[in-house]
């Protein structure tokens, strides 16, 4: 397969995605951040952002399992996983977080427990969607010139 042909894919897939509303403008900041001298930039970025939320995503199903929610453990759970998805602009996942924060506040759990699976699925979605993007970059870089 060519270099042109794997960007077309890689261009496709995010054009689809932002189709899709899973990314908002601040992915475009992160691809400009990416150049030669840093060609793993957005690897790093989506490794880093899909550990933090498995880490955190783990933890709600946790905390939501309980007899008694502490639902000021699980807002600040919730806070960070918005503040980790809106800097790497996925933005559905952002506002799932939104819905689940507004349940916290109301001391809602089911409400909590909906906006959760929300969050589930938007995250699983994205990431795999990342995961194609990923392997797209790889095979984009081990093409490239100066990889050769």
């Amino acid at each position: 397969m060519s270099l042109d042909l794997l960007k077309q894919q890689r261009d496709g897939l995010l054009c689809s995605m932002y189709n899709e509303g899973l990314l908002d403008q601040q992915f475009d900041q992160l691809l400009a951040l990416q150049d030669a001298d840093s060609p793993g930039f957005i690897e790093e970025v989506i490794k880093l952002f899909c550990q933090d939320s498995e880490r955190i995503l783990g933890e709600l199903t946790k905390h939501m399992s309980q007899p008694v929610v502490d639902y000021t453990k699980i807002d600040a759970y919730v806070h960070q996983l918005k503040g980790s998805s809106a800097s790497v602009g996925a933005q559905l996942v952002k506002c799932a977080c939104i819905n689940f924060r507004q349940a916290c506040e109301e001391n809602d759990k089911e409400g909590c427990m909906l906006a959760l699976n929300m969050i589930n699925n938007e995250y699983y979605h994205v990431r795999s969607k990342f995961e194609i993007m990923i392997q797209l970059e790889q095979r984009i870089l081990a093409y490239s010139p100066k990889h050769q």
